[in-house]
């Protein structure tokens, strides 16, 4: 009998009380009628599946019975309904829309099978804990280890395609052979590369993304076998890839095969490739850094004079993501999750008004026998229902929220698709709204149901903001308070790291300066000679274009690519010397580059035309550079040793932000475009034309695009830009981070801002007797004003003691993203300070306003 006592309470609560006695008795006798243990079975069986369904029935009965009345009730009252729905879909769709992005960058599996074994390599060399292994080393790591069952290479590729349509320059990868089967990739039709085709020598295969062959090739279902001209090499077309796949980056267009050389082996510091493996079943990636760590020891001792500093670097393939990416991402969660909690302390408000407005409805109906479990069920079902609808509402808020907040997703990331609100984000949104309602709602139903009968029946009765009941509402105000002043300060930090940065200067002048890549094919412009003459023609003819005062070609523009790092050897010095690895980032250039670009020349002078392959070999070099081999020394006439000759220092220019306005660069050598060798180091030939111009541009691109068709009919223009442009987009994520973490605290300050509106309106209401007899008995308007604006004072400086605390433990997690501002800057506290009093004054001056307007005769009459 004790089972089934336990049983019953799968019922309802009246229904037990009321039917209990009665179905024990039924119970008993049938127990003792039970001949034997199969009829006992049966009965057992019987009486659980009854007492299952009738339960079942039972709790869905009563529950659209509370349906309907709620339905009812907040029909009633409108203004409460969507101020409610209102406050939680901001709740739920600020957290669902968060979780979808930080879900997508971070926690979902990467498109590939058995993700969570893809790691990726990269050489250690301090001070660069990743640098890109050269490739020797790549091919040393694959012959000696045995942790990885695959291991794999790849490298940018950027060539110019002709022979579909107009030429043009599209972005693509050089792959090893083994990288598509490691990462299960198929083509969509077609086949993927074979050890042939990936063969030193063999003819030139090509697979097109599912993007550029709908694109440019219209889905000519025929594409295979066509023949293309990439860098002025054939192609044959052997494959069209699945849209879904794109890697190493979702904008990918083109896969080519690496087809290593003999020559490629040669040169230990030639660092380009990324590198990709798969470990071995039941190998935990510390084995694999174990390993790699013996196989690196071997190879200083087999290279002392290349590999003497360099180690190994293991990072699973999902971590592949910046640490200040992973940070703001975990940010805008939590600020997200800040924002729910504000919705939630809200709703909670809102419903514990409710619940004290509708205390004699409560009263009476515990007075007629409803018990105390009726009654919070039929308060919740109220908070669920509000809590659905907000919920529906916020998913709805969190797909349109979704492609803005897309931006702080790293572009890194290899995920063709953008990220959706699919079933795996509905399932918590789901959550997010059942827990909300019952964290909103269980505090206020509590509340009202515990209320006593004769207190909730007798008239008037006076509540002030200090009594019991109105203890929990202010507490709740005071949470919100803090909670935003958090996000408040977090956004303001923000915005004077994005102010600093954008008064840094970048080393350059980015104001009328056009640019634009025209990367020469190789081998077609192999040749030094045949590249000076392009540069010669189209630098002549540009400079010469009304509106233009100068034009020049760099390997790079700033922030647009860092450069690679190559050793420096100091005239009279060891090379590869232990106690210090000396390196410097390069950049070929032509005449005039640091005056197009608005970079000083502190000292000597510029590269010029007469620096040829026969003259002597000079180069210009940042202020770095000298303050870092030659400090305090004038460096002019000096020598060193970089790549393949050594050069003497004939002028000095000004620092400049090459690998972004936030990041720090290295010391940076200019050489003159004269002077390489034939077919060496061809990546960083000059590509990129900036154009300094006054007046309008508009006529500006046609004229240049000519200029350059005359120099060359089958070279295409890309990536056709102001320079401020660039700039711009490398400040683009900061601006996305301050716009979705002030956007929250905007969100924040609204909804605390409803939430002291609510708590002083209702103040007013229950007070309005008190209010009454003060003004009856010769209180003036000022007086009453005093009242509400002192008790919205004190819970604001209650809401921000407690908000300065958390908010300066939340910027030291953000300190990483702040450019040097200080976690706990007094302007910016002083400002969401301000703020945050602005907002409890805005919230409490309408009740104090109808205060002011309460009839003395006519409040002391109703009440």
């Amino acid at each position: 009998m004790a089972i089934y006592r336990l049983l019953l309470f799968l019922y309802p609560a009246g229904f037990r009380l009321q039917y209990s006695a009665e179905l024990c008795s039924l119970f008993a006798r049938r127990l003792r009628e039970a001949s034997n243990p199969f009829s006992l079975f049966l009965l057992w069986f019987e009486t659980l599946i009854d007492i299952l369904l009738t339960a079942v029935h039972s709790h869905w009965d009563i529950f659209r019975q509370d349906v309907v009345y709620t339905q009812r009730a907040l029909k009633r009252s409108p203004g409460f309904a969507i101020t409610a729905i209102g406050v939680a879909a901001l709740g739920v769709g600020a957290t669902t829309a968060a979780y979808t992005i930080t879900d997508h960058a971070l926690l979902r599996p990467l498109p590939f099978p058995e993700s969570d074994r893809l790691v990726k390599l990269w050489e250690d060399m301090p001070p660069y804990r990743q640098l890109e292994p050269s490739p020797p080393n790549y091919r040393d790591w694959k012959q000696m280890s045995k942790s990885f069952s695959a291991m794999a290479a790849f490298r940018a590729l950027s060539v110019a395609m002709v022979g579909a349509g107009d030429p043009q320059q599209v972005e693509g990868a050089a792959v090893s052979a083994d990288l598509f089967p490691m990462l299960g990739a198929q083509p969509l039709f077609g086949h993927i590369f074979n050890s042939i085709d990936d063969a030193a020598g063999a003819p030139g295969t090509v697979l097109l993304s599912y993007g550029l062959w709908k694109q440019k090739f219209a889905s000519d279902p025929h594409i295979l076998g066509r023949r293309l001209i990439l860098d002025d090499e054939p192609y044959l077309v052997i494959g069209v890839m699945d849209k879904t796949f794109g890697y190493p980056r979702p904008n990918v267009q083109l896969w080519t095969p690496m087809r290593f050389s003999n020559s490629d082996f040669e040169d230990r510091n030639n660092y380009y490739l990324r590198v990709v493996a798969k470990l071995r079943p039941g190998i935990s990636i510390e084995q694999a850094r174990s390993e790699m760590q013996i196989v690196s020891e071997r190879l200083k001792r087999q290279y002392p004079k290349d590999n003497a500093h360099v180690g190994v670097t293991i990072n699973p393939l999902r971590d592949e993501i910046s640490n200040r990416a992973r940070l703001m991402l975990f940010a805008l969660l939590g600020a997200s999750f800040c924002v729910l909690l504000i919705a939630c302390t809200n709703l909670a408000n809102l419903l514990l008004a409710r619940a004290l407005e509708r205390r004699k409805e409560v009263a009476l109906r515990k007075a007629l026998g409803a018990g105390r479990e009726r009654l919070v069920r039929q308060l919740l079902t109220e908070s669920l229902l509000v809590a659905v609808c907000g919920g529906l509402l916020g998913v709805l808020i969190a797909v349109g929220a979704v492609p803005f907040l897309s931006r702080l997703i790293p572009s890194a990331l290899p995920v063709a698709e953008m990220p959706a609100v699919d079933s795996r984000i509905l399932l918590f949104a789901l959550t997010v709204t059942v827990l909300t309602s019952v964290a909103f709602g269980v505090i206020p139903a509590a509340h009202a149901a515990n209320g006593a009968v004769a207190s909730g029946l007798q008239e008037g009765g006076r509540q002030g903001i200090g009594g019991r009941k109105e203890h929990l509402r202010s507490a709740l105000v005071i949470a919100e308070v803090a909670i935003s002043l958090v996000l408040l300060v977090s956004s303001g930090l923000l915005i004077r790291a994005l102010w600093q940065l954008e008064q840094t200067n970048p080393g350059f002048r980015a104001d009328y300066v056009l640019t634009m890549r025209t990367s020469l094919p190789m081998p077609k412009y192999e040749s030094t000679a045949r590249r000076v003459a392009f540069y010669t023609s189209v630098l002549s003819q540009v400079r010469a274009l009304p509106g233009v005062n100068s034009a020049a070609y760099t390997s790079f523009l700033p922030i647009t690519f860092g450069g690679g790092i190559f050793p420096v050897t100091l005239a009279g010095q060891q090379e590869n010397v232990d106690d210090a690895f000396q390196q410097a980032s390069l950049r070929f250039i032509t005449p005039d580059y640091f005056s197009v670009m608005g970079i000083p020349l502190l000292r000597g002078r510029d590269i010029s035309e007469s620096d040829t392959a026969t003259a002597p070999f000079v180069a210009v070099v940042s202020e770095s550079f000298v303050e870092q081999y030659w400090p305090n020394q004038n460096p002019l006439g000096r020598q060193f040793k970089f790549g393949f000759a050594t050069r003497t220092v004939v002028g000095v220019v000004g620092n400049v932000r090459v690998r972004g306005v936030e990041r720090l660069s290295e010391p940076q050598i200019y050489l003159s475009y004269r002077q390489v060798p034939d077919g060496w180091i061809i990546w960083y030939a000059p590509k990129d034309l900036a154009v300094r111009f006054s007046g309008p541009s508009q006529t500006l691109v046609p004229s240049i695009r000519r200029v350059i068709a005359q120099a060359d009919p089958q070279q295409p223009v890309s990536d056709v830009q102001p320079l401020t442009q660039i700039v711009d987009d490398d400040m683009a994520p900061r601006l996305t981070q301050l716009c979705v973490l002030g956007g929250f605290a905007l969100i924040a300050m609204l909804l605390a801002g409803i939430g002291i509106h609510g708590l002083f309106s209702f103040t007013v209401s229950n007070r309005s007797q008190e209010i009454a007899v003060r003004m009856a008995v010769g209180a003036r308007s000022k007086d009453i004003l005093a009242m509400i604006f002192r008790e919205s004072f004190l819970l604001s400086a209650a809401g921000a003691v407690a908000g300065i605390a958390l908010a300066y433990a939340f910027a030291r997690v953000l300190e990483s993203l702040l450019a040097g501002v200080s976690p706990a800057d007094p302007g910016t506290y002083a400002v969401g300070l301000g703020i945050a009093g602005l907002t409890s004054l805005a919230g409490s001056l309408w009740p104090a306003i109808r205060a002011l307007r309460i009839d003395p005769m006519t409040a002391m009459r109703a009440e």
